[in-house]
């Protein structure tokens, strides 16, 4: 069975909707479906890569996600505000790469804090 445009489209939105419970196991349900497809449908799904590097034969192909989270401060008391905590942004990322041979995407490995 191919991995057509629409067929792509609804394994992502299917995906999508799963997030909400385990994003986690979706991001690897959507991942493992490009297993054995042809490059030309990795770089359809995914778009163009961040980076990429090319040896004997081999590409990795990665993609990068980062965001920033705030988690909020608290607040103090008394006049000087004692004990107030401020905000704190929490750097996340994600690199995804993906390891194409003879055309075809062989495996994937994830690297991060906010893969899963």
């Amino acid at each position: 069975m191919a991995l057509t445009p629409r067929r792509l489209t609804t394994l992502l939105i299917a995906a999508t909707l799963a997030a909400c419970t385990d994003p986690g196991a979706a991001r690897m349900a959507a991942l493992n479906q490009l297993v054995g497809k042809p490059e030309q449908t990795l770089l359809q799904a995914m778009g163009v890569p961040s980076r990429s590097y090319e040896t004997n034969g081999t590409k990795f192909l990665a993609y990068s996600e980062h965001r920033t989270d705030i988690i909020p401060g608290s607040p103090g008391f008394g006049f000087w505000n004692v004990g107030a905590i401020p905000p704190q942004p929490i750097d996340r990322w994600c690199e995804t790469t993906f390891q194409v041979t003879n055309g075809k995407v062989q495996s994937f490995t994830l690297r991060g804090n906010a893969c899963g």
